[in-house]
């Protein structure tokens, strides 16, 4: 026969395994694909070496962007309507603080869409958007 001492510590192992597995559980979250549209430009070649919103040192040659309220490390799609052309860059700073312009890019960003000629272009970018399943359902 079951002392009480040992039947009162299996129900309350068996309450604590059932908290851990409720209360722990992984929120379900999925993802959102977010296009918004307007003009993209690029930096100029001065602003080589300086730090950026990030506190990483901008490099031109590096396939980065700056976005007014991305977090920094997002990865976004960029896309040039106008000839088909797409680049995949990393937000590392913040801007542009120019009106109208969503987009910052880096130049190799810039080459890779082919807008070195114009400097300023039409674009479309897309980036994640991660929703709770509880915010989706509201």
């Amino acid at each position: 026969m079951e002392t009480p001492k040992s039947i009162f510590s299996a129900v309350l192992l068996f309450i604590i395994v059932f908290f851990i597995v409720v209360c722990c559980r992984p929120r379900e979250e999925k993802i959102e694909m977010v296009e918004v549209e307007g003009k993209a430009s690029y930096y100029a070649r001065w602003f080589e070496g300086r730090k950026t919103a990030s506190g990483e040192v901008f490099e031109n040659q590096e396939l980065t962007a700056a976005h007014r309220s991305l977090p920094f490390d997002t990865e976004v799609e960029v896309i040039n309507p106008e000839n088909g052309k797409s680049v995949s860059v990393r937000i590392n700073d913040r801007g542009p603080y120019r009106r109208g312009r969503i987009i910052d890019l880096s130049r190799a960003a810039a080459r890779e869409l082919g807008m070195l000629d114009s400097g300023i272009i039409d674009v479309i970018i897309r980036y994640p958007k991660w929703i709770k399943e509880e915010e989706k359902n509201n």
